[in-house]
C-alpha cells in the first residue's frame, strides 16, 4: 500500500530504478499464442493463479487497486521514460493501457501514494506531498545507523477526477496523513496519521467528516484495508515492546522515519475493538488484503528466507492458521488485491523484468 514500501523495500528486495528503454506498450491480444505466452509468467507452484498477464513494462509500478466496477486499476509509478522521477498516480483498464503511458491522475509534483477509486469510479483518492514541496522529497535510507522508511510530514489526502483536477483536499492537519483506502460499501475511508503523536489508523467519511481514531497502541499501524462486508480492518503493525525498542521507535519517529524490519498482520473491527494479531512470523509481514470470503488474508512476507531479501505472497486464515505460500518469484511479489467480484487478483512482481530491478503490475485469474 504505500510507495514508502515500494520505494524503500526495494533495497531489501533488491529492486528499484527504471529499465532502460522502458515504457513498452501493454499488449492485449487474446489469441491462443498470447495465452500460451501468458502462461509462462506463472511459476509451476502457483496453483491459485491462472492466466497471469503483465500490464506494465518498465519502472517501479505498484499498489494497483481495483475500481468499484472492476474495469480499471489505479496505481503509482516511478518511470524515467515517462518523465516521472518519483511516484505519481496513474490509472489504466484492467486489461492494460495503450499508448506510451497511461493517464496521469496526480499533479506530477511532489511524491504520491495509495490511489483508490471512489464509488462511481469517476474520482480517485490519493496522498501527495506537493503542497509542502513540489520537488521529489529525499529518501533517507539510514538514520541512527538503522535502515528506515520515511514518513513524510507533507503528505495530505486529496480527491481528483480522472483528468487530474483536484476536487477536494480531505486532510490539512500538520504531519503525516496517507495510506487511505475506501470501504467496499463506499461510506468510509481508513488512513494512517501522526495527528495523535504516533502512527495510528483513523477513519473518516468519504467527505472528510467524522474523524475517528481506530488504533492507540505504540507502533506503526498502516496499510489498512476493509473486509468485504466493510465491518473489519486488516493492517500491518510494528509493536516495540522493550524499553530499548520503545526509545528507538520514538526517536526515529521524531525524525519522521520508522524501521520496517519487524511487522505483523493484525485485524480489528472498524472501531478498533476485537483487536487480534494474525501473524507471528517475524521479519516483515505487510500489504495484507482480505480474501473475498472474509475468512482469509493475503499478505507479503520475507519470513521464509534467511536473508530477508525475498518477498512472496502468502495466505493465512484470520485465526492465524493455514499459512500457505501463493507466489514463488525468487525476488519480489507483493500488493495482492482482489477484484470486486473476487475472480481476479492484481499484484506487483519482479518477474519477467529481463534481469533488471523493474517492478510491474500483473493480473491473474484466482483459482480456489
Amino acid at each position: 500500500m504505500t510507495t514508502r514500501i515500494l520505494t524503500i523495500l526495494l533495497s531489501i528486495a533488491l529492486f528499484s530504478t527504471c529499465q532502460s528503454g522502458g515504457g513498452q506498450k501493454a499488449q492485449n491480444d487474446n489469441t491462443e499464442d498470447t495465452d500460451a505466452a501468458v502462461d509462462s509468467l506463472r511459476y509451476p507452484q502457483e496453483n491459485h493463479l491462472k492466466n497471469v498477464r503483465q500490464l506494465t513494462f518498465g519502472g517501479d509500478n505498484a499498489e494497483a487497486y481495483w475500481s468499484f466496477n472492476g474495469q480499471y486499476l489505479s496505481f503509482q509509478a516511478t518511470n524515467g521514460s515517462w518523465g516521472v522521477e518519483c511516484d505519481q498516480i496513474f490509472y489504466m483498464p484492467a486489461t492494460g493501457y495503450s499508448g506510451e503511458k497511461p493517464p496521469l491522475v496526480s499533479t506530477g509534483k511532489g511524491r504520491t501514494t495509495c490511489a483508490y477509486f471512489l464509488p462511481g469510479d469517476t474520482a480517485i483518492l490519493y496522498a501527495s506531498t506537493h503542497l509542502g514541496d513540489e520537488a521529489c522529497p529525499e529518501v533517507p535510507r539510514s538514520v541512527q545507523g538503522k535502515y528506515v522508511w520515511p514518513i513524510y510530514a507533507d503528505f495530505d489526502i486529496f480527491v481528483a477526477d480522472l483528468n487530474g483536477n483536484i476536487i477536494k483536499q480531505l486532510t490539512d492537519n500538520p504531519g503525516y496523513d496517507a495510506e487511505a483506502t475506501i470501504s467496499p460499501d463506499g461510506t468510509k475511508i481508513v488512513f494512517t496519521s501522526t495527528r495523535s503523536g504516533d502512527l495510528e489508523l483513523w477513519t473518516m467519511n468519504t467527505d472528510g467528516s467524522n474523524l475517528q481514531q481506530v488504533t492507540n497502541e505504540l507502533g506503526y499501524d498502516g496499510g489498512a484495508f476493509f473486509s468485504p462486508d466493510s465491518k473489519k480492518l486488516v493492517f500491518r503493525a510494528s509493536r516495540p515492546k522493550t524499553d530499548e525498542e520503545v526509545a528507538l521507535y520514538k526517536s526515529l519517529l521524531a525524525e519522521n522515519v520508522v524501521q520496517p524490519t519487524n511487522m505483523e498482520v493484525f485485524i480489528c473491527n472498524v472501531d478498533g475493538s476485537d483487536m487480534q494479531q494474525v501473524t507471528k512470523l517475524g521479519k516483515a509481514n505487510w500489504a495484507p488484503y482480505f480474501h473475498p470470503s472474509g475468512e482469509r488474508i493475503l499478505f507479503a512476507s520475507n519470513h521464509h528466507t534467511e536473508s530477508g531479501r525475498q518477498f512472496n505472497i502468502f495466505s493465512i486464515n484470520v485465526d492465524g492458521s493455514g499459512l500457505q505460500q501463493i507466489t514463488f518469484d525468487n525476488t519480489f511479489d507483493a500488493f495482492p488485491m482482489f477484484s470486486p467480484d473476487g475472480k481476479k487478483i492484481s499484484f506487483s512482481s519482479n518477474r519477467n523484468n529481463g534481469g533488471s530491478r523493474d517492478t510491474n503490475v500483473f493480473v491473474a485469474d484466482w483459482v480456489e
